[in-house]
């Protein structure tokens, strides 16, 4: 088992900036999940986490199933054309849900050589500018939403049609 920490609603109230009334409403509707332990409620790391995967309504979520392929655990993503894995660091087995923050992901012209475990190739099919900078979607198998800055968009010189990669550590993909 891993070790996950467990929150109160009151701390949930504080990282989510809400009411501690408006977490236990949401608790009790289901929205939230969380354990019983004895009186007191509890919301787990990865009870947190499936909510806000929800929340952020499928920007970068993906079903997949874990895989092992020489001795390295990745997702794979499932309902898609061709093959497409996310390396992945969890102890979780069997069919999961992914999800990638787009201000997680480093776009590059060229494939480099990094910690990253995750380099993606992929075309990029939308442009649009967000209130502090550009959110494009990268085709890479899956369209992916990314986040970048005004001053990265112009000094990349990105435009709808160029091939990019698209990287992110494994520690960066959330896996429920």
């Amino acid at each position: 088992m891993r070790d996950e920490s467990l929150y109160t609603p009151e701390e949930i109230a504080q990282m989510l900036k809400l009411s501690k009334y408006t977490i236990y409403e949401m608790i009790k509707r289901g929205e939230i999940p969380a354990h019983r332990i004895g009186r007191s409620l509890r919301v787990s790391d990865s009870q947190l986490d499936a909510y806000l995967i929800e929340v952020r309504q499928g920007e970068n979520v993906v079903e997949g199933e874990t895989v092992i392929v020489n001795g390295v655990k990745y997702g794979r993503a499932l309902g898609i054309t061709g093959e497409l894995y996310f390396s992945i660091a969890t102890d979780l087995e069997g069919s999961i849900r992914m999800s990638i923050k787009p201000e997680e992901i480093i776009l590059a012209h060229n494939r480099i050589v990094s910690s990253a475990r995750n380099v993606h190739e992929g075309i990029i099919t939308a442009i649009g500018e967000r209130d502090n900078g550009f959110k494009l979607t990268v085709n890479i198998g899956i369209p992916l939403a990314v986040l970048i800055t005004k001053q990265s968009l112009q000094e990349m010189g990105l435009k709808i049609g160029d091939s990019v990669f698209c990287i992110f550590k494994a520690m960066a993909v959330v896996v429920v």
